[in-house]
């Protein structure tokens, strides 16, 4: 059904749930003026995580020394290369403390290949899954691609998983649960006690429902936490896990796509074999989910890589301070490049309008599935941020103006 309400045969029906899943982002593309402006020097852009710099150093010597064929079948297709398994399973090792088998990872394009890859393995039509709201904006398009229902469960006010709503959200029909953390919107990173009884709650509905729930553990912003804090993985307390991860985060290089789906030692062995198969014909069916030779060549190198985690941090709080003194309510996140503060109207979109009027670009809260915020990405130079504040401020002021206050 076409947006005049005429029904008609241009393409799959199955679309149609997926197109009105992701409308409220489309939306704010289309009307922002956030597209067509994009790049423009006299515009701020904190509506996503892009990179404005250029990337760390090591990225490009790190792919460039991989450019020069090394032999006849160099550039030849490639699944998951075993250097690059070998490479993730290592780090694991280090940053985990968890003996991964390198055939337990699926080398993919990205966060968005891995989770598209175990989609594909983990859903049949009817399955529902289970989203923490406020949620990255497509786990929902993901799932409902692939014949799935999502089952949106509101996380607590202080942005923790509410685990009496999720067990309430359990059905006979669960088949998934995805768990971001830290969270992409509200930088929130989930705390062991909370990940730990969830587990315990979905070890319980498994064996009550006579069917695994698994957990997609999504971490790509697993490298990216602030104040000096760990990261405890949902993967670690639930051997049903599947890891997803990108390094298009830490490395800030979204548009090379490269990633893992990772399978945790603590997970029978034998659920594990079925799974790599399931996951790698996911790959090969859902178009090659396989980043491209040079960058799996490059991938050892890459792992060692950061952005300035420091310098994000600071960004962060020279942000929160500066909405703070103008008035914005605003928590501080944990993790990721993410702010999501209170809009000071109720209407969030139309409060991210009226910044983008002044050039200033963020996104609105809806998008996201939690009106009345709006999200703003600091991986802008501090330079950019230091722009934004004043228009922050100046839109505050006017509010109260208006308001009387």
């Amino acid at each position: 059904m076409d947006d005049t309400g005429v029904t008609h045969d241009y393409y799959a029906k199955s679309m149609e749930p997926v197109r009105a899943s992701h409308a409220p982002l489309m939306k704010f593309f289309a009307n922002s003026g956030y597209l067509e402006r994009f790049g423009d020097p006299d515009c701020l852009f904190l509506a996503m995580g892009d990179p404005h710099e250029i990337p760390p150093p090591g990225y490009v010597e790190a792919i460039a020394a991989e450019l020069e064929p090394r032999s006849g079948n160099w550039f030849a297709y490639k699944t998951s290369t075993r250097p690059a398994r070998e490479a993730v399973a290592a780090s694991l090792k280090d940053w985990r403390a968890m003996e991964f088998r390198p055939e337990d990872i699926a080398i993919t394009t990205g966060a968005f290949g891995a989770l598209a890859a175990a989609m594909t393995a983990l859903i049949d039509p009817g399955d529902e899954v289970i989203i923490n709201q406020p949620p990255w904006f497509n786990y929902d398009n993901m799932a409902l691609a692939r014949g799935g229902v999502p089952v949106y469960v509101r996380v607590k006010e202080d942005f923790d998983l509410d685990l009496d709503a999720i067990e309430a959200a359990i059905t006979a029909k669960t088949r998934l649960i995805i768990v971001n953390s830290p969270n992409n919107p509200t930088g929130r990173v989930y705390p062991p006690a909370t990940l730990k009884a969830l587990a315990a709650l979905l070890e319980e509905a498994s064996k009550r429902n006579g069917r695994t729930i698994y957990q997609i553990s999504d971490e790509p912003y697993a490298r990216l936490i602030f104040d000096g804090k760990s990261f405890p993985s949902p993967a670690s307390f639930y051997p049903n896990s599947l890891i997803t991860y990108s390094y298009g985060k830490v490395l800030l290089t979204p548009g090379q796509r490269i990633g893992w789906l990772a399978l945790p030692p603590a997970m029978e062995e034998a659920r594990r074999n079925a799974l790599n198969e399931a996951i790698m014909l996911a790959q090969i069916v859902n178009g090659f989910l396989f980043p491209n030779a040079i960058m799996q060549y490059a991938l050892p190198a890459l792992d060692k890589l950061s952005i300035d985690v420091e310098g994000l941090q600071a960004k962060r709080d020279f942000l929160l301070t500066g909405l703070r003194e103008a008035g914005y309510d605003v928590p501080t996140p944990e993790g990721t490049f993410y702010l999501l503060p209170k809009s000071p109207i109720e209407d969030d979109e139309l409060f991210c309008a009226r910044l983008a009027a002044r050039n200033l670009y963020v996104l609105p809260g809806s998008v996201c599935h939690i009106p009345g915020r709006f999200r703003i990405a600091f991986t802008a130079p501090m330079e950019t941020l230091e722009k934004a504040l004043p228009i922050f401020a100046e839109v505050m002021d006017e509010i109260r103006a208006e308001s009387g206050a």
